[in-house]
Parts: C-alpha cells; sequence; structure tokens
C-alpha cells in the first residue's frame, strides 16, 4: 500500500532533520455520483415536490446524458463573436426582407397582441425571427434528456436541475405532452425559445383553447414573448437606446464611472441610469453626430466592442430576454430595420 500525502511529508520532514509539523490539508476533489444513483435523487425529489408518479416514470425512464449537449453549451456565438460579427451573421439582408414580410402578414394578430401587452410590434417579430427563424424552429431535441445532461454536469449543474423539475412540472400540469416537449441544445422551449421556468410564469393563452402552445399557435407565441418584455419593464412608446458617438478625452470619464454591481455578466457593464442632460454635459452625441435629444428619462451607458450605446429600460427587458449585448443589440438593430 502505497503512504498517504499526509505520511509522506511527515517522513520527509523526519529524514531532513526538520521540525514535526501537521501537514496542510489535502483539498478533496468532488465528483458527481454515477448518472444512475443521481438520478434515483432526481426522481426522489420529483416526488417530494408533488409531481405524479406516473409522469416522473414516464419522463425519467431509460434516460441518458447526451455529450452532443455538453459540446454545444461550451460554445455559445453570443461569447465566441465579436460584436460586428455577430451582427453580420444575425441580421443578413435576407432576415430583413423576411421580418418585413411576416410583420405585414401577421399585422393584425400583431397589432391585437401589441395593444393588449403594450409592446411595439416590430420587436415581438424581431425576437420570434431571430429565436425560431420567424416560426420554422421550435425545438426538435426531446427537452427532459437535455436538461439531465445539463443538470448533472457540474459546471452549471445547480441551474439546470431546477429547469429539469420546471418541465416535468409542465408535463404534470398537463400543458404538453412528453412526444411534443421539445426544444434546443440547452432546453429552450417553442418559438420564443422560452426556458421551462420562463414557459411556467410568462407563456400565454391567447388564442383560448386553454392550452399555453408556444410550438404551434401563432397567438400564443406572440403573445408570450410581448408579456415576457412587459414583465421585464417595458414601456410602450419608448425607444430601446441609441448608438452614441463619444468625443476625444472623454473616454477616460466614462471608463471611471461605477457599473453595476448586480445583475447578469451584461448588466454588470452598464452604468446607472443618468440623465440625457448628463450626458450631453460629457459631450455624447448621436451616431449621426447630432446633440442628444432632451428628456427627463434616464440612460445608462456602455460599450460594446468599438462602439458605444446608451440604453433605456426597453433595452434591459431584451438583456432579460437573454442576457448578452450582442442578443439584445441584435433584436434592438433589427427592429429598428421595420420601424
Amino acid at each position: 500500500m502505497r503512504p498517504s500525502i499526509g505520511l509522506a511529508l511527515l517522513l520527509l520532514s523526519a529524514l531532513h532533520g526538520g521540525p514535526r509539523q501537521e501537514p496542510p490539508p489535502v483539498a478533496s476533489v468532488a465528483f458527481p455520483p454515477p448518472f444512475e444513483a443521481w438520478l434515483a435523487d432526481v426522481r426522489k425529489e420529483a416526488l417530494a415536490r408533488g409531481i405524479r408518479p406516473e409522469i416522473v416514470e414516464m419522463a425519467l425512464d431509460d434516460v441518458q446524458p447526451v455529450a452532443r449537449i455538453l459540446e454545444r453549451d461550451r460554445s455559445q456565438v453570443e461569447f465566441e463573436l465579436d460584436l460586428d460579427a455577430y451582427l453580420t451573421r444575425r441580421i443578413t439582408r435576407e432576415t430583413v426582407r423576411t421580418a418585413t414580410r411576416m410583420r405585414t402578414q401577421h399585422r393584425a394578430l400583431l397589432a391585437r397582441v401589441g395593444k393588449v401587452y403594450g409592446v411595439q410590434p416590430r420587436f415581438i417579430v424581431a425576437i420570434w425571427g431571430l429565436e425560431s427563424n420567424f416560426g420554422r424552429f421550435a425545438g426538435v431535441r426531446p427537452t427532459i434528456p437535455t436538461l439531465a445532461t445539463l443538470a448533472y454536469d457540474t459546471r452549471r449543474g445547480t441551474l439546470f436541475r431546477r429547469e429539469l423539475f420546471n418541465a416535468l412540472e409542465i408535463l404534470d400540469r398537463g400543458e404538453i405532452e412528453i412526444g411534443g416537449l421539445k426544444g434546443s441544445w440547452a432546453g429552450a422551449l417553442g418559438q420564443p425559445q422560452f426556458m421551462p421556468s420562463s414557459y411556467l410564469k410568462f407563456a400565454q393563452d391567447f388564442d383560448g383553447d386553454g392550452k399555453r402552445d408556444i410550438w404551434t399557435s401563432q397567438a400564443d407565441v406572440f403573445a408570450s414573448i410581448a408579456f415576457f418584455l412587459k414583465q421585464h419593464g417595458w414601456t410602450d412608446g419608448q425607444l430601446w437606446g441609441r448608438e452614441v458617438r463619444v468625443p476625444e478625452g472623454a473616454r477616460e470619464r466614462l471608463d471611471a464611472l461605477p457599473r453595476r454591481t448586480e445583475g447578469c455578466r451584461a448588466a454588470r457593464l452598464l452604468t446607472e441610469p443618468r440623465p440625457l442632460a448628463d450626458w450631453r454635459e460629457l459631450g455624447l452625441k448621436t451616431a449621426a453626430g447630432a446633440p442628444l435629444p432632451s428628456g427627463t428619462f434616464g440612460a445608462a451607458f456602455f460599450s460594446a466592442g468599438s462602439r458605444h450605446y446608451l440604453a433605456y429600460r426597453n433595452y434591459e427587458a431584451l438583456l432579460g430576454y437573454n442576457c448578452a449585448h450582442s442578443y439584445a443589440l441584435s433584436i434592438a438593430l433589427l427592429a429598428d430595420r421595420l420601424r
């Protein structure tokens, strides 16, 4: 039998005539339990949460981790591409043409949804278009194995374990049959690409058929997107923000402004909101070089790549949908093209 690390250190100390000291504690390495043992614990907790036994058995029977899911989780383009490359990929001429056509095609429904929830239809179309390729993609991967894989992974296991239980709750409520519970590689559901927790909070039954069908009902899809934004502080009739010019000599003062200490990673790159008059005093101008408009509402400053922006409250609602500036800007800029 090989001596332990602690015993080896004591022997080495004695051989060299040094003082006998207690060895430093050896850091323990946490390894996840075997998947089957982990899954058994998930089953137990699901039952304790009140999920019906037949749902637990049906959903978790023969579930195995999927290696491809973890590969995708570590290569998200929102964090790998620079801003210009990301926007070029996302907002193509074809995307703008399709968005324009779809806004016209669904004009009446979008107008009703926009009036009920107080969200401009062009932003609903932009999110719908970039999340689902205008309804062509509602998710093809079975959600339960996807979430089980991500929950078993130690990197963000706690987050996805919660989402796994939320997905089981969706099945338990009878919102959808398990064969239809499909989504993306990250477990996002339907055309709005809601995580299960967002589905439970924000999905809407706008067509009145008793189901919150974000997979095939266009009315439910549009209403769910609009309700999500409204619940995250969207203000109808207000802009999302604007690109600005930063004059020579002002960049150091802007960089010195404190950033937020709470929120997701992208939110922590924002300054606290300040009146537009404050930003005018610092010399900021519109992207076209004109003076900033007057107004008493606040705007936060941030930089993304080589570009600079003032963000209003509606922009922060877009970050609530996906907390990456590349994502939120792609939605905002596509919506601007539909104005």
